[in-house]
């Protein structure tokens, strides 16, 4: 690792939160672990896996996952912060919608959001 926290050789988990994939669910927006590449969802999304993986494992650092994004934030500072490019791909697929995965988001999703 070249900071802490960051590690840009290793690549996102996959396409989706890693966490919604396993349960069913569904998320708004995808942020991506800097030290493990674990793809979890945003605050704003039902489960918050993003910030869940920071508490389970104590990685600080995250990485928009999203299309045209390519902000940091580190949870323990409670700060956006400045970083290395990461392994690709630097984003979920451009055809995936947000929030995603198609066919899981209910109709009434917007209702659902974390504030």
């Amino acid at each position: 690792m070249t900071e802490t926290g960051i590690d840009p050789s290793v690549p996102p988990s996959g396409p989706g939160c890693l966490d919604c994939e396993g349960t069913g669910g569904w998320w708004f927006h995808l942020r991506r672990c800097a030290q493990c590449g674990h793809v979890g969802c945003c605050d704003s999304s039902p489960s918050q896996h993003a910030t869940g993986h920071f508490r389970e494992t104590g990685h600080p650092v995250v990485q928009s996952y999203e299309p045209g994004e390519d902000w940091f934030w580190d949870y323990a500072e409670q700060k956006g912060r400045r970083g290395p490019e990461l392994a690709p791909p630097a984003s979920h697929p451009d055809d995936q919608p947000s929030p995603g995965p198609a066919g899981r988001v209910p109709d009434d999703w917007r209702d659902r959001l974390h504030g």
